[in-house]
């Protein structure tokens, strides 16, 4: 008994919700730091307030794939989650840069930092269960397939999301321009459009995506020879899934972790980095018509970066089945690597575009080529579970570098974020040196 094969229409309605939870999270990568800093934080404690959004991750993306591998209801099994998620996460978008407006009796900056806090816990709930969909359904023939269409969603609704502030001003005349400590008008109605569309996306997934039951799922693992044990389903078994996690999970680890400290790094401190190196603005400067306009070109090169990622991933499995996915993979960190360093030597904001392109490359292997080489070593009984622990190794570099990013910016580095810019290139070096010790268990199947 095999699962079928989907067409690609299929498998665009499955990952459609994906564009709607990127552009979301888009906005938030691209305008976080910004709205801090609007609220008063400065640039040596931007990594610490971002550090609820790991956190969130480590502790919420296991326990939804441990309840979603055990759930089946009428809507599904993986659907509930992620609309649930979406819903959340569209009232965090909503109110993060009104927080100002939201109370009295607290600072924004606060308000601001739950709402984000907020923003990411949904997002998380939302896109773990999306990552095993894909998994769940396609059988392992089109799972490099499956994931690359999932990373051309996510690349859409980044450029989106990351476009959007920068639209509404210069294209529609949207005001950019506010008082100290007040958030754009712009931004505020791009956080709203982003939920709006969120919502939306995932609810299209959500009607047209059959999920299978999880008594078909068991028939596949037979078929293939793997037989499981009943077992309660205590949250603790988390643990001993952790424990007993397959040998490439382990080996993968590495490759995230320096994937996703470099991101980290990249997201935090764009803005304040561009702002200061590039347009020579000084790092007390949070509310100039010239700052507005650095973050909104922040969010344009992002949204360039999500964009060539959308555009390889169209590649990606025809240069999977040619190279192999651990040299693709390999190859793609590299360029990421030397994009990032090269921020450093743009004399101009225009040069940020070229420096985007190897992001971009790097981005859409990131999001395909881990996951496609992962889900042949996880049972389909456990994928939710093992998804929700691989994040871990998505989470934990995010926390280490949201610990030590500011104070390193500012002790090691003389308080100059371009520096950690520098650094998130230097990562993803050295997470292309680790791709050689991953065992790919699928290297005998056609990608």
């Amino acid at each position: 008994m095999e699962k079928r094969k989907l067409s690609l229409f299929d498998i665009c309605n499955m990952s459609f919700g994906y564009l709607g939870i990127q552009m979301g999270f888009a906005l938030q990568n691209a305008n976080a730091s910004r709205i801090l800093q609007i609220f008063g934080a400065d640039v040596h404690s931007l990594s610490w307030f971002w550090i609820v959004a790991p956190l969130t991750g480590l502790i919420v993306q296991p326990i939804i794939g441990h309840y979603s591998d055990r759930t089946w209801t009428r809507f599904g099994r993986r659907k509930p989650y992620f609309l649930i998620g979406s819903v959340l996460a569209a009232f965090g978008l909503i109110f993060m840069p009104q927080s100002a407006t939201l109370t009295a009796f607290m600072p924004a900056l606060w308000v601001g930092a739950g709402m984000l806090m907020i923003m990411d816990a949904s997002f998380n709930i939302a896109m773990e269960p999306f990552r095993a969909l894909v998994a769940d359904l396609l059988p392992s023939d089109q799972r490099t397939l499956g994931f690359s269409v999932q990373t051309i969603m996510i690349g859409l609704g980044a450029v989106i999301g990351s476009w959007l502030p920068y639209a509404l001003s210069n294209w529609f005349g949207i005001s950019s321009e506010a008082l100290p400590g007040q958030v754009p008008y712009h931004l505020i109605l791009s956080f709203i459009i982003g939920a709006a569309v969120l919502v939306g996306a995932v609810l299209w997934t959500v009607a047209a995506t059959k999920e299978y039951s999880p008594a078909e799922l068991e028939a596949f693992d037979k078929a293939k020879g793997i037989v499981h044990e009943e077992e309660s389903s205590s949250l603790l078994n988390i643990f001993t899934d952790f424990k007993n996690m397959p040998q490439t999970m382990k080996q993968l680890g590495w490759v995230q972790f320096f994937s996703w400290f470099a991101l980290f790094g990249m997201w935090v401190f764009a803005t304040p980095a561009i702002a200061h190196h590039v347009y020579n603005l000084p790092l007390s400067d949070t509310s100039s018509k010239t700052y507005q306009e650095a973050g909104d070109w922040v969010g344009i090169i992002f949204g360039v970066y999500n964009a060539i990622s959308a555009v390889f991933a169209f590649f990606l499995p025809a240069i999977a089945k040619k190279f192999g996915r651990k040299s693709t993979h390999t190859f793609s960190l590299i360029v990421g690597g030397i994009g990032l360093i090269s921020v450093y030597f743009a004399p101009t904001p225009n040069w940020l575009i070229l420096s985007m392109v190897g992001v971009g490359i790097a981005w859409a292997s990131i999001l395909a080529m881990p996951y496609a080489i992962l889900s042949g070593s996880i049972p389909a009984k456990k994928m939710g579970v093992y998804m929700g622990i691989f994040n871990f190794f998505i989470v934990i570099p995010q926390i280490i570098n949201a610990i030590i990013g500011g104070p390193i910016v500012k002790y090691v580095y003389g308080g100059n974020p371009i520096y950690a810019i520098v650094t998130s290139g230097a990562a993803f070096l050295i997470a292309a040196l680790f791709v050689a010790r991953v065992k790919d268990e699928d290297d005998i199947i056609k990608v």
